[in-house]
């Protein structure tokens, strides 16, 4: 992932087990050193990837989102037992979540916001990352991304 967007500057030193503790969840390495390195910044203006600083906060929010009745949204999301973890969104609205398959394997699904409904990939977050960011995937709804990415 770091050879396509490269390593922004000032990597956050995380505690993720802060974050785990207060999401009632043992999330997967992968998503840890990704929230880690790009955490609590926008890519190249258009996704933003939660950090340990807002993740709680921004999953508690979509979790009572949730339960206060989001018809396209299709499942709880943490901190509520067996919920999904939202880890970012995109400027246009779409939220991002991790789902847990099983076997410690957690897999990209979205609401995509101006098509008002439910995506879901067979993807972890690193590959569908990379995916998007080389066009390979999510083209219909992802933006064209230049050659050099930059972090806000």
């Amino acid at each position: 992932m770091m050879n396509i967007l490269g390593n922004p500057s000032g990597r956050h030193e995380s505690n993720f087990d802060a974050v785990e503790n207060r999401l009632g969840v043992n999330l997967p390495e992968e998503v840890k050193e990704l929230c880690s390195i790009y955490g609590d910044r926008l890519i190249s203006g258009y996704i933003a990837v939660y950090g340990a600083e807002s993740m709680v906060e921004k999953n508690v929010w979509m979790s009572d989102f949730v339960r206060g009745g989001h018809s396209t949204i299709p499942r709880v999301v943490l901190p509520d037992a067996g919920g999904m973890l939202h880890w970012g969104h995109s400027i246009e609205g779409d939220s991002f979540f991790l789902e847990d398959r099983g076997g410690g394997r957690w897999t990209v699904s979205a609401f995509r916001r101006n098509w008002h409904d439910w995506y879901e990939s067979d993807e972890d977050v690193i590959d569908w990352l990379v995916d998007v960011f080389e066009g390979r995937h999510a083209a219909d709804w992802m933006p064209e991304w230049s050659e050099v990415h930059w972090f806000e």
